[in-house]
């Protein structure tokens, strides 16, 4: 079965509320079985447009776990705070299994 990744890139315009958030989302992504590759480190554009500042990639035993993670009701209760602090845009790519 192959893992699943969210890609996240966010432009923070709050960040003590963003710093909020980033002390409560790891919780939910580990009770998933997730683990963050990528959290806001250094980005070089190879081709196209940059993205947003901030670039976050999580990674998870499959999609059907990543999908579960960002539906889930721990999840859902630190969301609203990222909304509030950033914005964005985020989504799950399925891995190759080969």
């Amino acid at each position: 079965m192959p893992k699943a990744y969210v890609i996240a890139e966010i432009d923070v315009h709050d960040l003590d509320a963003y710093k909020s958030y980033i002390a409560q989302a790891p919780i939910s992504v580990a009770d998933y079985g997730g683990r963050y590759l990528v959290r806001a480190g250094a980005v070089e554009v190879l081709e196209g447009d940059a993205p947003l500042p901030r670039v976050v990639m999580l990674e998870f035993p499959s999609m059907a776990q990543a999908k579960a993670w960002y539906a889930s009701a721990d999840y859902q209760k630190v969301l609203p705070i990222r909304l509030g602090a950033s914005h964005g845009h985020a989504f799950i790519v399925e891995g190759h299994d080969g």
